[in-house]
């Protein structure tokens, strides 16, 4: 462990060695009130990564990414749009759950992970990526696309847009599939759902091109 509360890695780590080790990690506090760390799924050959900003509940208590009912609204949307998922790879710019005990009862209520909680676990994402040397990344929700394309990056307004980032070929940014879900009626829901399949239809073409 260095000082900063990374685990040694070897000098040439593998995503297996990297998902072992953000078990250890103690860069921020978010480690001692999560069930584990969740590291990043599918396949190492996947020329597109989709980052959202952390695991939720059920990723938490399972151990990985985009399985909980936020996970079902970003199958639906690969499917709808034509991606099939098994050939993507996906991530959270964040590795561990920050939440916080709901007034009455047992459950877990998600807290958004602040500049510092970000920051310690950029080293992971940044890893991760340079890893897995994406042709496009395509950031879900406001965390994701300003930890990965900067703080001043507005998804209401560069939604569905490339842009470029050092990190792949081509990057670009939609809503989190949980906002779907928070919509205050099926109405807006389906709104809300046929923008964010329209902007996984632009990251399809991309993917085409590529």
């Amino acid at each position: 462990m260095d000082e900063r509360g990374y685990p040694k890695l070897p000098s040439r780590p593998s995503l297996t060695d990297l998902r072992g080790a953000v078990q250890r990690c103690r860069a921020c506090d978010l480690w001692a009130h999560a069930t584990q760390g969740v590291f990043g799924e599918g396949k190492r050959t996947a020329k597109v990564v989709f980052v959202g900003e952390q695991p939720g509940d059920q990723e938490d208590t399972l151990g990985h990414p985009f399985v909980g009912p936020a996970g079902r609204i970003l199958d639906d949307g690969l499917a709808e749009a034509g991606i099939d998922r098994s050939t993507v790879y996906v991530t959270n710019a964040v590795k561990h759950f920050k939440w916080k005990p709901a007034p009455k009862g047992k459950r877990r209520i998600h807290e958004k992970p602040n500049a510092g909680e970000i920051a310690a676990c950029r080293f992971w994402l940044e890893t991760e990526l340079t890893l897995l040397k994406p042709r496009l990344i395509v950031a879900l929700g406001a965390t994701a696309a300003q930890a990965l394309f900067g703080r001043t990056f507005k998804v209401t307004k560069q939604r569905g847009k490339p842009v470029e980032t050092p990190l792949a070929a081509h990057g670009i940014a939609t809503v989190h599939p949980s906002s779907i879900l928070r919509a205050p009626d099926e109405a807006s829901r389906r709104e809300e759902y046929r923008a964010f399949v329209k902007d996984l239809k632009t990251v399809a073409r991309l993917m085409a091109e590529h």
